[in-house]
């Protein structure tokens, strides 16, 4: 990976947890490597070609513990899903689920997902999914965050047209600010008619763990933008 350009300011915090098991660390070794994105020595991967039969390509981008990206390969058996995440702990908690439901659709990144992006072919993503990213809540910290005007270029450059991406958070300030970068670029339009648009679950939503906690300070909203 040493020839990915590395964005300047990580848009994730630490990587390390708690100690893995003894079958997370295993899964780490054997499973993580046969599942990881696999990107050519130079060039765009167009990411329909690892599974042409797939009906659609999406990708989440840090999926904490898994249950989002898991449920939705496992509810939608016939599509490709790309799955993102920094932190050790749910990477392994991810390869365990993938491994216990022998999901065989479903390939992991574990760097920062700009990265990837940057080597994704153009228009070959169907749905892009970012779910309560870090918020970086002082104010010195906000450049960090991920949902940023030339990250919007970036997934305005790999989402095909029509396409679809979805932004939650439960944290105010990210939310407005996050609404304004979109709303403000062209190549996004936001779907939503009504409020219940943004305030209720929506109904293809896998529930995670973090939902629960209700750390944020608001209830979760939930952005769907398509690709103009």
């Amino acid at each position: 990976m040493s020839d990915l350009h590395a964005p300047a300011l990580k848009s994730f915090g630490r990587r390390g947890g708690r100690p893995l098991s003894a079958r997370q660390q295993e899964l780490m070794q054997g499973l993580l490597p046969r599942l990881r994105v696999p990107l050519p020595d130079s060039g765009l991967l167009d990411p329909r070609t690892l599974r042409p039969q797939a009906s659609e390509v999406w990708f989440e981008i840090g999926f904490g513990g898994g249950e989002h990206p898991v449920g939705q390969a496992l509810n939608h058996p016939g599509l490709t899903l790309l799955a993102s995440e920094v932190f050790q702990e749910g990477l392994a908690k991810c390869l365990g689920q993938i491994e216990d439901h022998g999901l065989s659709n479903m390939y992991l990144w574990d760097e920062d997902a700009r990265q990837l992006a940057d080597r994704l072919a153009p228009a070959s993503l169907d749905r892009v999914f970012i779910l309560f990213p870090d918020p970086w809540p002082k104010a010195r910290h906000r450049k960090r965050r991920l949902i940023q005007p030339a990250f919007l270029d970036s997934l305005a450059r790999i989402v095909r047209p029509g396409g679809q991406v979805r932004f939650a958070t439960d944290v105010r300030d990210y939310a407005d600010e996050a609404l304004v970068h979109f709303i403000r670029h062209a190549g996004f339009r936001w779907t939503a008619q009504r409020a219940g648009d943004w305030q209720m679950r929506p109904e293809d939503h896998v529930a995670t763990r973090y939902e629960t906690k209700n750390i944020g300070d608001i209830a979760p909203v939930w952005f769907d933008f398509e690709r103009g």
